[in-house]
């Protein structure tokens, strides 16, 4: 991975920040103050919603994959609770309420052209109020049963193909 260039100077000292091996790595140091940049993984939320055998999908306004449906998902901010960020995305991007049932899976770096998530952690999660609308970064909201799935739509992203895919075996299984 090449190395981050979001971080040029010390935020202590202002001095310019240099490349040096540090714990295994290679970050940007300080040779005034030592201080030493670590950058810090991008955590996302995806959640996985089921209601009445039908799984709720947004399509994406934004970019990576705008255009295409996913799940709906966000950034976990500095000072959240990844399971009240999940519960935050669900209702600014479809307007429902959402009770966490479970955490998936948590997945690693994001390969999806675009994409800048370091860590995703995937729950589930059951409608509990609301009305379905889309929302902030989605055009629609919808539920789609495994037969109706948009699947030349899919979004690429790692968590939607996993997630639709466990959907598909579990409901094989009945």
């Amino acid at each position: 991975m090449p190395f981050p260039q979001d971080m040029n100077f010390c935020p202590r000292c202002g001095h310019p920040l240099t490349n040096r091996l540090k714990f295994g790595k290679m970050r940007h140091v300080c040779e005034k103050c030592a201080f030493i940049y670590f950058h810090d993984p991008v955590v996302a939320v995806v959640v996985f919603v089921i209601q009445d055998d039908r799984v709720l999908l947004v399509r994406r306004a934004v970019i990576p994959e705008r255009g295409k449906w996913a799940f709906p998902a966000g950034y976990i901010d500095y000072d959240d609770d990844p399971r009240q960020a999940a519960v935050r995305e669900v209702l600014e991007e479809t307007g429902l309420e959402i009770h966490i049932t479970r955490v998936i899976d948590i997945l690693g770096r994001d390969r999806t052209p675009g994409a800048k998530t370091s860590i995703a952690i995937l729950f589930e999660g059951e409608v509990v109020g609301g009305v379905l609308s889309a929302q902030d970064d989605a055009s629609e909201a919808a539920f789609f049963a495994l037969e109706d799935l948009p699947t030349n739509e899919l979004a690429a992203f790692e968590s939607v193909s996993l997630l639709i895919e466990r959907w598909k075996a579990r409901n094989h299984r009945r």
